[in-house]
């Protein structure tokens, strides 16, 4: 199984959207915890999955058992916290959360792509989840648009 990633900072909607098309992209796995924000620009949840559907011709699914805590976004960005913490605690909320049994691998039968924010996945929750799950799936590939 394969699940790749994706951030939308940086990029312009051709491009975004162009990448997702261009990967044979079938549904967007949206795992941000503030996914209606004004920043979000043409990724917000009100528009996505319009665009995604019309563009794409890919599904929109919103999963917040994958998104970080308000508490550790706040600690990362706001008190300008280490990454290394982030990664850890975030890593435990999701053992807490029982992500591996809890999350049904079916959710990726469609070639799906995790969704965040960041430019680049090596400072991402996205990467962080998809690690985790590769970890406890075994049979995972991950590519990062």
């Amino acid at each position: 199984m394969e699940i790749y990633t994706v951030g939308f900072a940086g990029k312009s909607a051709e491009v975004f959207f162009g990448l997702l098309k261009s990967n044979g992209i079938q549904q967007l796995v949206d795992i941000r915890l503030n996914y209606s924000s004004q920043l979000a620009g043409f990724t917000k949840a009100d528009n996505l999955p319009f665009f995604l559907r019309e563009i794409c011709g890919a599904g929109y699914v919103h999963e917040i058992r994958l998104a970080p805590t308000e508490q550790l976004f706040t600690k990362l960005k706001k008190q300008k916290g280490s990454f290394a913490a982030f990664e850890k605690e975030y890593l435990r909320l999701l053992d807490e959360r029982n992500i591996a049994q809890e999350l049904p691998k079916a959710m990726f039968s469609p070639r799906s792509v995790l969704l965040c924010s960041e430019q680049e996945a090596t400072h991402c929750h996205r990467r962080l989840a998809a690690e985790y799950l590769k970890k406890h799936w075994k049979d995972v590939t991950i590519v990062h648009l």
